[in-house]
């Protein structure tokens, strides 16, 4: 019942929301759009989302229904929301969409959500964006993108097609795939890209490895495994590792997800593919795997082996990251204090507001009320204007006494 009186209050202002928004056409079919774009001459722009994903009622929700993003994008294109997945609640127009959208997720590869199709007025794919913006502005300037030839995906991806491999187009392009989210692409124009450089160990260039090294079977898995010093000296401490860590995490252990894990099985098989390094990797491997179940208990078990034998080499967002997982889902006050002093060392040497933010966190779910508000403030004050917010309603739930954590 509540959800029901919700969506009844809600829906008059969402309506006059989008009056003074984006509009997006709720009553045309693919076939009707692409009419309507073509007697207007204007672009068409589809919002693939689904019902479950976060960042796409955001922008429903946040961005869209500005004055700013309606402004630009009415004048511009004819706007439709094609929902991808389905449910018990979809009305008569999102079902009338079942198999366009079917379609069109198929045609394009669409893996991530939201992902933004555009479409010229002769209905021809030009352009594909992905993801969630913070500001109707930073929305509207990878929307203006779609109207520049020079910038738009599927028209830089057609031009490849026909022949263009020279370096610096196979570059663009190749940062043009991975932030348009189509990886199968991606992979393929990355790798041509790299076999023009003489130099694999550039940032740029390691980044791109990093972006498209999914198996252990890919070729930058062994340049981030086998030389992890020469790779963290110019991505970071502990960058080479995470990448591949996690890579062998999902071939050796994954398999297991839902029952009891073999743990000798798997320490066999990572002995014999990696016996340098067999006993780090497997312990790395039980962090990741009961972080990955949800298991807090045995988690709880594993991060402090793992920890103790291997924690001083831990990169400062390991580190966070450890504790804050550590502070959001244990109950062992035990395990929670050993987190803290993680947490501190991962700010030893800067002045990351969010690492701050978590050792303030961990103090409070310890008892250490006044301390952990004074750090917290500390955080507040470093942090970009636009985040200082989320800092701000921490500290007054502390003030209050309430719960930080889940």
């Amino acid at each position: 019942m509540k959800k029901l009186l919700f969506l009844f209050f809600v829906v008059p202002t969402f309506i006059y929301a989008q009056e003074k928004g984006v509009h997006f056409e709720h009553n045309l079919s693919w076939t009707e759009i692409k009419a309507k774009a073509k007697v207007e001459n204007k672009f068409i722009f589809i919002d693939l989302f689904t019902t479950w994903c976060g960042p796409c009622r955001y922008m429903s929700s946040t961005i869209f229904p500005t004055e700013e993003a309606g402004n630009f994008m009415n004048d511009k294109f004819v706007c439709v929301k094609v929902q991808l997945d389905t449910t018990d609640n979809d009305n008569a127009q999102v079902k009338s969409w079942y198999k366009d959208g079917h379609d069109l997720a198929q045609m394009f590869n669409i893996r991530a959500y939201p992902t933004y199709l555009v479409f010229d007025a002769d209905g021809n794919a030009v352009h594909r964006f992905v993801g969630s913006t913070q500001t109707a502005a930073e929305f509207v300037n990878e929307a203006r993108d779609a109207l520049n030839p020079e910038k738009q995906y599927y028209v830089l991806l057609k031009q490849y097609k026909d022949g263009k491999s020279d370096s610096a187009f196979l570059h663009k392009l190749a940062n043009a795939a991975l932030n348009s989210y189509d990886m199968i692409n991606a992979k393929t124009i990355v790798d041509e890209y790299l076999n023009t450089q003489q130099d694999l160990y550039t940032k740029d260039n390691l980044k791109l490895i990093e972006s498209i090294t999914k198996k252990s079977s890919d070729r930058g898995f062994n340049i981030l495994y086998n030389n992890p010093a020469k790779v963290d000296s110019i991505l970071g401490q502990g960058a080479a590792e995470t990448i591949t860590s996690r890579i062998i995490f999902f071939e050796e252990a994954a398999k297991y997800r839902n029952q009891k894990p073999d743990w000798n099985a798997i320490g066999v098989s990572i002995t014999k593919k990696y016996p340098a390094h067999a006993d780090e990797i497997t312990a790395k491997t039980k962090v990741l795997f009961y972080e990955f179940e949800q298991d807090w208990q045995n988690f709880q078990y594993a991060i402090l082996e793992y920890m103790k034998k291997y924690g001083a080499k831990a990169s400062p967002q390991e580190l966070n990251d450890y504790a804050w997982t550590v502070f959001q889902n244990c109950e062992d006050m035990t395990c929670v204090s050993e987190a803290l002093e993680w947490s501190k060392r991962s700010f030893k040497d800067n002045n990351e507001p969010g690492f701050m933010d978590t050792y303030a966190n961990i103090l409070y779910k310890l008892g250490k009320k006044d301390e952990a508000i004074m750090w917290e403030t500390k955080a507040r004050d470093l942090a970009a204007e636009g985040d200082k917010k989320g800092y701000e309603e921490v500290i007054e739930k502390m003030k209050k006494g309430e719960k930080t954590w889940n």
